[in-house]
């Protein structure tokens, strides 16, 4: 096994970061952030095999957790949340769980991360099984409530992965499909809400998107299972709905679409009268 080097927590590449001005900080700052989708794109390989492997699940009625802590587990809850009206499906396919549970979601709970039991306790609570996938999100790689979780995932035989940011880290090494995104030191050392979540936050958008696009989620470039939640989803809806019927009058379209609840019914229905 490589030797683990945690790069997420060596110096940074700037100093005295209290002496630039704003727009040293923010020119640095975003000069850094340019860096982080090339690294994206190095782990589009270990990417591609995760995503196949969660779309198979699912394919088979199987759902997607994102386990995580402190501003990865607060990503992956985001992620999963945005799934149901972003594609239309059900609440509970796609799972965020964080360590500390929903205070931890916008308070820090102390030691929550150092956990080795709760992570797989918080699982068992949806009644995970070997149907579904555990991906793991830890930055530095080394949460011990993220580890203990998919190794207890892989003694049951549940598929896992993982996104961290160092490489060879201790949470890739329990996953069955680790990406390993590697952005180097942050601006601020160790301050791995910047460059390493906003890696993670890049990938988890390629994973759910691909995965939604693959089970039929989405047709041609458009969104047409989306939950029609507010006015500007309804209008949205409503052009998708006058594009795919080339249909030139809006209140129509609106009617069709609120009467069958989503683009992609508004349209099949239309069709087949």
């Amino acid at each position: 096994m490589a030797q683990f080097i945690k790069v997420t927590e060596q110096s940074s590449n700037y100093r005295h970061l209290e002496k630039m001005s704003i727009l040293e900080l923010l020119q640095n700052m975003n000069n850094e952030d340019r860096t982080v989708p090339d690294a994206v794109g190095k782990a589009i390989p270990q990417i591609e095999k995760l995503v196949a492997a969660i779309t198979d699940k699912m394919l088979s009625g199987g759902r997607l957790f994102y386990i995580g802590a402190g501003t990865s587990g607060r990503l992956g809850i985001v992620d999963a949340s945005e799934c149901p009206p972003s594609f239309g499906v059900p609440y509970g396919l796609v799972i965020g769980l964080i360590a500390g549970g929903e205070k931890a979601i916008t308070q820090a709970v102390e030691f929550a991360e150092d956990s080795t039991d709760k992570g797989w306790s918080d699982l068992q609570k949806h009644f995970i099984s070997d149907k579904d996938v555990v991906v793991g999100l830890a930055a530095s790689g080394t949460t011990p409530y993220v580890i203990s979780a998919l190794k207890e995932c892989r003694k049951h035989g549940i598929i896992t992965g993982s996104i961290s940011c160092n490489p060879s880290s201790p949470v890739s090494a329990e996953a069955d499909f680790p990406v390993e995104v590697v952005v180097g030191p942050e601006f601020i050392t160790g301050s791995t809400r910047m460059k390493s979540g906003t890696a993670q936050k890049l990938v988890l958008n390629m994973i759910s998107s691909s995965v939604m696009i693959q089970l039929g989620r989405v047709e041609d470039n458009k969104m047409v299972n989306m939950q029609l939640s507010n006015v500007k989803l309804v209008d949205r809806g409503v052009k998708m709905v006058m594009e795919g019927l080339s249909l030139t009058d809006y209140e129509k379209a609106k009617d069709l679409l609120l009467k069958h609840g989503s683009v992609k019914k508004a349209v099949e229905a239309a069709n087949a009268s």
